[in-house]
């Protein structure tokens, strides 16, 4: 049991190393923005409206990597579309570090996106291949527990090195997980979907062990593989657009909440509502993500997907109501919607009064990103992982990712106009409201999956 769980935790960080890609590239943005709103070079200093494309950007290259994700998956493999990830990610910090100009940067965020879209999909998809039952929803979860540890240690390097650096240190967790992955098996359900079946036998005995029944395993899976292609017309066939459809509203919600909103402008946002050490601030928020994300890896075979869900939706709503006051509180009437620049909204706070009620702010950011990281964080990529068929996996999981990286695009770009239109607090009660409406969909429609195999997942769909 020893070996088994040795090799398939090897298996498991390897794929994790880009999800821990990922997390620096949405990292980045935050310690990075600042300084280069205050960089000397014009040809590099960035406005408020690029400041919001720089953060923003890395969301449209995940989204066309997520269409690119899902067809690579099930053409070349899980194992080697990680791999292939690494050169996307590498040559957008290249561009990056040697940045002349905004469009530069532009182009080296979106080469990163490209990876972090392909990632955000494959990652979820290997893990659950590869796993068992009983640790499945544990390894599934660390995809986000590395997202958000690469999130925090941008934040952290960020205090002390120059946004050029910064993009050098992002440039290693890919590489080394070019390195780990040579080492691991392709995934017995995709092996067997190719027909090849010895070599299925030899994956699941570097994950089980050489002591498991491997031949029945693979008789199992087998017995839910099917080898024929899917057509359009398939998509008629409730056991696979009712996972793909709770897919979607799962990754429509989860961008719903507001969290990239969040998390891209931390930094911005405390630095310009007068807290006196911006950057310690986002260290401290990212390090409440980190720790309610390992909890969530922890306790997630335990108290199951959906309960997880719920607490996580019930606590982001209130904290988002709560953050949405903290505005209304601080902002003079009318200052909300004379400008759509969050910047300048932020700046015009009476002089004294966020001091007073600074509290709120810090508890409700703490409430918003622990409440995320304990449920509607992991939970989505989770379950997205495990809920689809086998056959319909690259289709159905590139539709998700696409959705999920859509939404963030939008939050992340149009935060400044939310905010003039709605006003701050307008737009932190819409998030408010969002995360309620989760907490509905999630008791209706989204099915438990935990202790289950990804083959009695397939059948509860076919039964329906």
């Amino acid at each position: 049991l020893r070996v088994q769980n040795k090799k398939l935790y090897l298996a498991a960080f390897a794929a994790v190393l880009g999800p821990l890609s990922f997390g620096f590239v949405l990292g980045y943005s935050s310690p990075v923005i600042p300084e280069l709103r205050k960089i000397d070079d014009p040809k590099l200093r960035l406005d408020g409206s690029q400041a919001s494309w720089f953060g923003s950007v890395v969301t449209l290259g995940a989204a066309a990597g997520g269409i690119l994700g899902g067809y690579i998956v099930d053409k070349v493999g899980r194992k080697l579309s990680l791999m292939l990830c690494s050169i996307p990610y590498v040559f957008g910090y290249i561009v990056i570090i040697s940045a002349q100009n905004v469009w530069m940067l532009y182009f080296g965020r979106l080469s990163t996106g490209l990876a972090t879209g392909i990632t955000s999909l494959v990652a979820p998809v290997y893990i659950s291949e590869v796993s068992h039952p009983k640790v499945r929803g544990m390894l599934g979860s660390c995809v986000q527990l590395m997202v958000v540890t690469g999130i925090l240690g941008a934040y952290v390097a960020g205090i002390t090195l120059k946004w050029r650096w910064l993009a050098v240190l992002c440039s290693f967790p890919p590489c080394i997980m070019l390195l780990f992955m040579s080492f691991v098996p392709e995934t017995p359900r995709f092996l067997l979907n190719q027909s090849k079946r010895s070599e299925a036998i030899a994956a699941l005995c570097f994950l089980r062990g050489p002591h498991a029944d491997h031949a029945w395993e693979c008789g199992q899976i087998e017995a839910s593989v099917q080898e024929e292609g899917l057509n359009l017309s398939e998509f008629k066939n409730p056991s696979i657009y009712r996972p793909l459809l709770i897919g979607v509203a799962l990754m429509f919600f989860q961008q719903a909440t507001g969290i990239n909103a969040v998390m891209f402008y931390a930094e911005t946002i405390f630095e310009d509502a007068n807290f006196k050490d911006s950057r310690m601030a986002s260290v401290v928020v990212g390090s409440i993500q980190v720790c309610f994300t390992a909890l969530a890896a922890i306790i997630i075979d335990k108290t199951g997907r959906k309960v997880l869900l719920y607490v996580s939706g019930v606590i982001m709503a209130l904290s988002t109501a709560l953050f949405g006051l903290y505005f209304k509180i601080i902002l003079p009437d009318g200052n909300n919607s004379s400008n759509p620049d969050v910047w300048f909204t932020l700046n015009s706070a009476s002089p004294g009064t966020e001091s007073s009620v600074s509290w709120l702010a810090v508890v409700s950011l703490g409430l918003f990103v622990a409440g995320f990281a304990l449920g509607w964080g992991p939970v989505p990529w989770l379950v997205i992982s495990e809920i689809f068929p086998l056959k319909a996996k690259g289709v159905s999981s590139g539709a998700c990712v696409l959705t999920n990286w859509m939404m963030a695009f939008l939050i992340t770009k149009e935060f400044n106009d939310f905010i003039g239109f709605l006003t701050s607090y307008g737009t932190f009660w819409l998030f408010s409201a969002f995360c309620c409406l989760s907490v509905i969909f999630t008791a209706f429609y989204v099915p438990e999956t935990k202790g289950q195999t990804l083959e009695q997942i397939e059948t509860y769909f076919r039964r329906r």
